[in-house]
């Protein structure tokens, strides 16, 4: 009987997680059987899943039903509705948790994204949900925002485990791991254990190809021909190994070895937005590149049943390090600079968050 290749790819040291959540496939066993047999080891949210989830299942007609009677307003309607699926997830992975001694299992909720450029409030609410959900294997998700990096500092010193997402580019990757490790050292001075923190960076990719892609087409249209259009489909691919090997080098470091020596765990690369955009590259591309030992890969249903069906798993991440570390400065040349592409990027998935959001909010409301 053939292996299933999303098995192989745990067997080569990459976690595989689910990028949708519903109560339906979380109370009809769907789940747990994706547990056993895809070795599926977390499951993360995002407004933009529960948009869809509530708005177009009928799985939540009853609690919508029985909390409107009570008067319960929309924006606490959508937190117990959330609230309550993460729970019951985090139930299910419970057992994942604890045979990877807290190194998976973990399921992930994320902060209103109107809060992705407020530092306090952000702290406020991610404390808020972590008690709310009394789980240790959940994780708050905050964007990796100027305003957020300070309150993942301070989420992790607190003893908060903490999904960093909207992550778009190598310096703010930098940033994240030095907030990530400024809130273990906060937390080690004062005597507090460091071992069960858990932490995720989840860099998104399918994005930075789309938006590059575009500008690479409309230079290729006005003169700059198969140089630019040469460079189609590379650059998520390459950031993601740039990453990786920033991340090699931070888990050398003395720093990260005195945390280390204090039961602290790495916090591990997540390839997030790895569901293909464009129709003319591979629906596994941002699957079979970036398989890597100490990774997390979460993707949408869709990806994960395509790479149960074709993927062909091996060590890739590694892979073509020269050509990723001379792309960024053949686009300089075209005038696409990827410091402002991640900017960009980070205030539109901010936007297309804060949409979905407000639009269940809203829905709930009419209700």
């Amino acid at each position: 009987m053939a292996v299933n290749p999303l098995q192989k790819i745990r067997a080569l040291g990459q976690s595989v997680w689910l990028d949708y959540i519903q109560r339906d496939i979380l109370e009809n066993g769907e789940v747990a059987r994706m547990i056993e047999q895809d070795g599926l080891a977390g499951m993360t949210s995002n407004p933009t899943i529960f948009e869809k989830a509530i708005n177009e299942h009928d799985d939540y007609d009853e609690a919508i039903s029985l909390l409107t009677r009570r008067g319960i307003p929309a924006k606490e309607i959508y937190a117990a509705l959330t609230l309550d699926d993460v729970r019951r997830a985090a139930d299910v992975f419970r057992p994942v948790y604890d045979a990877s001694n807290g190194r998976d299992g973990f399921v992930s909720l994320e902060v209103s994204p109107h809060l992705a450029y407020d530092t306090e409030q952000t702290v406020i609410e991610a404390r808020r949900l972590w008690t709310a959900l009394e789980r240790p294997n959940a994780m708050i998700k905050v964007p990796a925002t100027l305003q957020g990096l300070p309150a993942i500092e301070q989420l992790i010193a607190a003893g908060v485990n903490v999904n960093v997402t909207l992550l778009f580019g190598l310096q703010r990757y930098r940033e994240v791991v030095d907030a990530f490790m400024a809130g273990l050292e906060a937390r080690a001075s004062t005597g507090q254990p460091l071992e069960h923190v858990a932490s995720v960076a989840s860099f998104f990719l399918s994005r930075i190809d789309v938006l590059v892609d575009k500008r690479l087409d409309k230079l290729a249209k006005t003169g700059a021909g198969e140089s630019a259009s040469s460079f189609r489909g590379q650059t998520a691919v390459a950031c993601a190994r740039l990453a990786y090997q920033h991340y090699q080098n931070c888990v050398e470091d003395g720093r990260w070895q005195a945390l280390s020596r204090q039961g602290a765990q790495t916090q591990r690369l997540l390839w997030a937005s790895t569901g293909t955009k464009a129709p003319d590259y591979s629906d596994i591309k941002y699957v079979e590149a970036l398989i890597g030992r100490e990774t997390v890969n979460t993707m949408p249903p869709a990806t994960l049943m395509a790479y149960r069906d074709h993927g062909h798993p091996a060590l890739r991440i590694e892979q073509e390090l020269d050509e990723a570390r001379t792309l960024q400065g053949k686009l300089s040349e075209l005038a696409i600079h990827l410091d402002a592409v991640s900017e960009q990027l980070e205030a539109e998935g901010v936007q297309k968050f804060i949409d979905p959001f407000d639009k269940l909010l809203d829905r709930l409301g009419q209700r």
